[in-house]
């Protein structure tokens, strides 16, 4: 087993106890909720007569089902509003914080825990979402979670866990052109696949990792579920201790930050550490990578050829088949030049501000292809507020983007925004399930955000590189 790594120091340092079952009893220094998950687990609290354990190391927002249109109350959907008052009566009741559309801070809830500082290094942190895995950017050890372990952190403020392996994800040399982070977790998905990662804990390092601002680490950790990973992160470092120092918890506690900070240093994985497995990855050999299929783990190079089923390995041939039939792709073409319909940027993969920045720059001057239907979610209202005053809602919507408010949205279309019939999208999101986006006939191809939008310009998938050469030739 691995040794003296983050994900080692971390776990013993909240490690309570030994369960007789064999898996660790660990104490959880920040429970974040939202309206989808957690109903039940309050309902079992309350069937028990227990009050939450900790609510101030719990908090509360609301994304997957919000409205990204119009956000008056009541909402349109019986079911949103239904799941919105709930929330509100659970989080009062507890005396929790509650980041709802009222406070300007409401947003996906692995966008607003980064910007408000409650995500910092060294802490646990659960979550009733897979994708709580994005807080191990900041160096955290962040798990996604069921409802009877939701209840059971409400109760008790901790949680039963089996310890993983460590496998170190090596990611040197420098990325190109066009190439980002998303990139570099949708190479990885593809190598080792969707159940490579069973078992394990990643850690992402590298010259490549080390790099990226904590927006692309926050990206690469967010897909760690895809890849069948328990959790992902990444060691903190100068980058991350910039990013909480200008955020509004040490804004407001300075003495904190240098009181936290040697922690912070002290959990890094030793240089000596062992893990149970090493990979290595050159950025500099990766281009723009874009699924093909149906899972995230089918992804190949812009201008690679879809793989032929009977050349992957037995237990991938049946579903490759079945992936090339929904997305009505052939074995040998590229996806370049694949028609959509929608495309999307947003989600908690690739909404934050230096998303939309990348992205608009493709995007001035240029227009939505005919026929296809582009929007833009914001992954929280402060990032909304960020994106308006640096003129870059303005650039979208006169390009004929649709801009809307932030949520979930068409990641998992649990809201309004959805896909119709077998419409095809160009996503910025993670996951292209056969009715992951609100259509049980949608298409949908995982790109990064700038590959998105070249394909609301172009009407198919494109290669961004050659957008970015005209635009500055």
């Amino acid at each position: 087993m691995s040794q003296n790594t983050l994900y080692d120091k971390v776990w013993d340092r909240h490690k309570v106890t030994t369960l007789p079952n064999g898996q660790d009893q660990l104490f959880v220094g920040l429970h974040l909720i939202h309206e989808v998950t957690s109903p039940q687990a309050f309902g079992m609290l309350k069937e028990r007569g227990l009050e939450v354990a900790r609510p101030d190391l719990t908090h509360a927002t609301v994304d997957h089902i919000v409205p990204t249109g119009n956000q008056d109350r009541p909402y349109a959907e019986d079911a949103a509003e239904s799941m919105m008052v709930e929330l509100e009566e659970n989080v009062r009741d507890a005396g929790i914080q509650f980041s709802d559309p009222t406070t300007g801070d409401q947003g996906i809830v692995h966008v607003i825990g980064p910007e408000q500082g409650i995500t910092q290094p060294g802490k646990t942190i659960v979550c009733g979402d897979s994708h709580t895995s994005t807080h191990g950017a900041f160096g955290a050890l962040a798990f996604g979670i069921g409802t009877s372990q939701i209840r059971d952190v409400l109760a008790t403020q901790t949680i039963a866990m089996e310890k993983q392996k460590v496998r170190k994800i090596q990611v040197d040399g420098e990325l190109g052109e066009g190439v980002e982070a998303k990139d570099i977790i949708l190479e990885i998905i593809r190598r080792l696949g969707t159940e490579g990662g069973v078992g394990y804990v990643y850690e992402y390092a590298g010259e490549a990792i080390e790099n990226l601002g904590m927006e692309g680490r926050m990206s690469i950790c967010n897909m760690s579920i895809e890849g069948g990973a328990r959790a992902g992160y990444v060691n903190p470092d100068e980058t991350t201790y910039e990013w909480l120092e200008a955020t509004d918890y040490f804004q407001e506690h300075p003495e904190k930050f240098d009181e936290l900070k040697p922690y912070w240093e002290s959990i890094r994985s030793d240089d000596d550490a062992e893990y149970d497995d090493v990979v290595h990855i050159d950025a500099s050999e990766l281009d723009p990578v874009v699924t093909w299929g149906t899972t995230p783990g089918q992804g190949i190079g812009i201008h690679d050829p879809i793989p032929a089923p009977e050349d992957l390995a037995d237990g991938k041939q049946d579903t490759a088949r079945r992936a090339q039939e929904h997305m009505r792709v052939e074995p040998g073409e590229t996806m370049e030049g694949y028609d959509i319909d929608v495309a999307f940027l947003g989600s908690c993969t690739n909404a934050r501000l230096p998303d939309l920045r990348r992205a608009a720059r493709i995007v001035e001057g240029r227009e939505v292809a005919d026929d296809v239907r582009a929007m833009v979610v914001p992954g929280s209202q402060r990032v909304q507020q960020a994106a308006k005053e640096e003129g870059l809602k303005d650039i979208f919507e006169e390009a004929g983007f649709d801009w809307r408010n932030a949520g979930c949205s068409m990641c998992l279309g649990m809201n309004e925004d959805q896909l119709e019939g077998d419409e095809a999208c160009a996503s910025s999101s993670n996951r292209n399930f056969v009715g992951r986006q609100g259509s049980k006939d949608g298409r949908t191809v995982l790109m990064n955000p700038r590959m998105v939008a070249a394909a609301a310009i172009t009407g198919e998938v494109s290669d961004v590189r050659e957008l970015e050469e005209v635009q500055t030739a």
